[in-house]
């Protein structure tokens, strides 16, 4: 297997990996960005080979109150770059009222070998991903596709769900709850083009018990959060917002 579409185009756009700065019309979602850049792709999906990862070397960031470690009987299985909104909505009979979470959607797209062998390479992402639009192909083996790792949603308010189970790949499912949470670091991106309200927390989830489905993935640790923070009140906003984030996820299992 190995990373490509999404991850090979934000190491494209990175130091030491640029080629050629897409215009606004060559965004990574579009044709004509792999046809101009077709001749550095295979270089960079080579790098991105999990014949050449050891998940081992993967060191999980730690943000300055850390998180508490994934538990000592579980393992690595893969890292995720979500690319997606959280979602809050608003009571506008209520003139005081602010803003509420209901959830998050996001599509997660496999970095492990990024995680692997570039670590500085993987810090930069989420920041660089939260000012990409997200592509709209539809087909499994689109270049922006061929590295989907699945999707993350919420089954309820208090629910996060990660099904890692698509056309190419089977990772597994899980239901989770928050276990811990801790801020973003100072000098986090806090939005689109380095405007918004700020990074959402970083966080450690653990398995929930009881909801149906085979359950594989045991706990995941939302890390180097970018956006998604929510206006401070409801004033001038629609019943429901959607605050672009981007994130790296941590799938233990």
């Amino acid at each position: 297997m190995k990373t490509s579409g999404f991850t090979t185009t934000l190491a494209l756009l990175l130091p030491g990996f640029v080629v050629a700065a897409p215009t606004t019309e060559q965004r990574w979602s579009s044709p004509s960005f792999w046809a101009s850049h077709s001749g550095h792709v295979p270089s960079v999906r080579r790098g991105c080979d999990y014949a050449l990862c050891d998940l081992s070397k993967a060191r999980m960031p730690q943000a300055p109150t850390p998180l508490p470690p994934p538990s000592y009987n579980l393992t690595l299985s893969h890292v995720s770059i979500g690319r997606g909104t959280q979602n809050y909505t608003c009571d506008l009979s209520n003139s005081t009222a602010i803003p509420v979470a209901t959830g998050a959607t996001a599509s997660l797209y496999n970095v492990s070998c990024i995680a692997a062998n570039h670590a500085e390479l993987l810090s930069m992402i989420p920041g660089i991903a939260i000012n990409l639009p997200l592509p709209s192909s539809s087909s499994a083996m689109s270049p922006i596709n061929m590295d989907l790792a699945g999707h993350h949603y919420f089954l309820d308010p208090t629910t996060p769900f990660f099904n890692l189970d698509t056309q190419t790949h089977s990772y597994g499912i899980g239901a989770f709850k928050k276990a811990n949470g801790t801020s973003a670091p100072e000098g986090a991106v806090i939005g689109v083009d380095g405007s918004g309200m700020g990074a959402v927390p970083w966080l450690k989830l653990t398995e929930k018990v009881g909801v149906e489905g085979s359950q594989r993935l045991k706990e995941v640790f939302r890390v180097n959060t970018a956006g998604g923070q929510p206006p401070a009140t409801c004033q001038g906003q629609q019943e429901n917002i959607f605050v672009q984030y981007a994130a790296e996820y941590w799938v233990y299992v």
